[in-house]
């Protein structure tokens, strides 16, 4: 059955990729795969395959009802204002949320400084002609930018990697080792309860220059590893290939030269999609007999440890193709250094770990949460997200760009931070610890009225002195409002100044978990201040770990 206006297939492609689309054909689809459906049950097929062909049914019906809001939305008034509200694939963070990604951003930043990392920042927006062809099949995913009379064709970066191929080209950089935090830009099918977003962060760290063979590689992976170990976000394991050895392994199977990069595409999804999938993909989307995709699935189902290795060099066949020797050679090399850095027991060999982009060359690698990985029966409330860091060795990308060809080897590795972000949310909502999103550890207040300009001054002082202070911003304010403001923005003392304590040249403190106050004298204010912010800050830190260890 054909749609009104695109093909089945065309159609698919354009929702995945956020393309314009009309309803009629969302509902020529809907009603496509309403049919499939019924067909399967009629079969009475393996019941995974019509639970999968369901759930495509039922994100269609999503996207239907999301694309009718977007589509007339706009138009719906209330009271005579517009609908509001964030651009699918997007999203505001409250200040809750906010300081969660500040400390996740402070851990990453932190760790990346620690391994003598320097900073640098590109623009958003890049020319077009840098971008294109440089992702394989996710090119399609670019932003371009409405054309504005000028001359240049702008495109939103889609990630961090190739500004900085683009960075270190054009001011001749040969050697660097640089972070970069920043957002970036994906035409894709959203899907924001598994972390899949068009607008979000990412956290990258790349070494850039000719090194020793995988002693680089080595510290990247590493870093990975320091990360979420200090993130704390249960058991996770890092999958590790190569990419010379996967495209032996097309070589020895007899996938076409001209086919290695959309076959490796397909092989990408092996993490999330069942091979039935897969295979059909490679036979009747990108043209590989049957019996060469069976041999492909006979070599990516491979996994385990560096004993993999070995067995590998068994493999007349495969041995047959010098980049296989080559990339093994790699892979024993960069596995006795992690194992140096004490962390071969977080990684796994695995073969069918492609990468889709076309610019990777040697080692890949990506790092998954093994309690929250993403489970078909579970539906899409779950808090499931796939890889939360990957990268790998991106060797020519410099040299493909930079008009004098200056060869500039990199290797990388970037964190996903937003479902870092997502984890850590819903790890603070299982605790119930209440998150302070106010800095503020000293409040100034009074009982009386007409002691604004005393508070004023007060505040002035401990400012001067290092504090971090707020107080009211009313002439009289009632003293049970700002007691309350205190406990419920998690301050830790209050100073309360009075006419009594002023004529004797004293302050009260209160310190607000307890509420207990004392009289401190004036002149012993800053000492005496900083003395108990640190008993308040021991005693709430003891009690924060009795109530996650409870």
């Amino acid at each position: 059955m054909a749609t009104n206006s695109v093909s089945t297939t065309n159609l698919e492609s354009a929702i995945s990729t956020g393309l314009s689309i009309t309803e009629n054909d969302l509902n020529d689809l809907i009603k496509i795969q309403g049919d499939l459906v019924r067909k399967l049950k009629a079969e009475k097929v393996p019941a995974e395959q019509i639970k999968e062909a369901v759930a495509k049914l039922v994100s269609l019906k999503q996207e239907l009802a999301a694309h009718h809001l977007a589509v007339n939305g706009e138009e719906k008034t209330t009271g005579g204002d517009k609908l509001l509200k964030c651009p699918r694939g997007t999203r505001d963070y409250h200040p809750g949320q906010m300081k969660v990604r500040e400390e996740v951003f402070r851990i990453i930043t932190d760790i990346f400084k620690q391994h003598g990392a320097e900073t640098i920042d590109t623009p958003v927006m890049e020319l077009t002609s840098l971008l294109t062809e440089k992702y394989g099949e996710d090119s399609k995913l670019i932003y371009e930018l409405k054309d504005q009379g000028g001359a240049e064709q702008l495109a939103l970066r889609y990630d961090l990697t190739v500004p900085f191929a683009r960075y270190l080209a054009e001011n001749g950089i040969s050697s660097m080792k640089r972070y970069h935090i920043g957002k970036v830009y994906r035409r894709d099918n959203p899907k924001m309860t598994r972390g899949r977003y068009r607008e979000f962060y990412q956290c990258d760290f790349d070494i850039a220059g000719d090194f020793d063979v995988m002693v680089a590689d080595a510290e990247c992976i590493k870093i990975v590893v320091e990360i979420l170990d200090k993130l704390d976000l249960g058991q996770y394991k890092i999958f590790v290939n190569h990419r010379k050895l996967l495209d032996a392994v097309f070589a020895v199977c007899g996938v076409p030269d001209s086919h290695f990069r959309p076959i490796s595409s397909a092989v990408d999804k092996l993490d999330k999609t069942p091979w039935p999938v897969v295979r059909d993909e490679m036979i009747n989307e990108k043209g590989l007999a049957p019996e060469i995709a069976d041999k492909i699935w006979s070599y990516v189902q491979m996994h385990g440890n560096a004993d993999l290795i070995n067995k590998l060099r068994t493999d007349a066949q495969l041995m047959s193709q010098k980049i296989a020797t080559g990339a093994l050679n790699d892979l024993e090399t960069l596995f006795r250094y992690l194992s140096l850095y004490d962390v071969m027991d977080k990684i796994t060999f695995d073969l069918k770990l492609a990468r889709g982009l076309d610019y990777y060359t040697g080692v890949i690698f990506e790092a998954v949460l093994t309690n929250y990985q993403y489970d078909p029966q579970l539906g899409e409330d779950q808090v499931a997200v796939g890889s939360v860091a990957g990268g790998g060795r991106y060797d020519e990308l410099v040299h493909k760009i930079d008009p004098r060809q200056r060869r500039v080897p990199c290797i990388g590795a970037s964190i996903g931070v937003e479902r870092i972000f997502a984890i850590k949310e819903h790890q603070m909502a299982k605790s119930k610890i209440q998150t302070k999103t106010v800095e503020t550890e000293i409040y100034v207040a009074s009982a009386q009225k007409n002691l604004i300009e005393e508070r004023m001054k007060l505040c002035g002082y401990l400012w001067a002195n290092g504090f971090k202070v707020e107080m009211a911003l009313k002439r009289n304010p009632k003293i049970l409002d700002q007691l309350q403001y205190c406990e419920k923005n998690q301050v830790e003392l209050c100073v309360i100044v009075g006419s009594s304590e002023l004529e004797a040249g004293t302050v009260k403190i209160r310190v607000v978990n307890t509420r207990e106050e004392f009289q401190i004298p004036r002149d012993q204010l800053t000492e005496q201040l900083r003395v108990y912010l640190n008993k308040v800050r021991q005693q709430l830190q003891e009690s924060s770990s009795k109530t996650i260890s409870n």
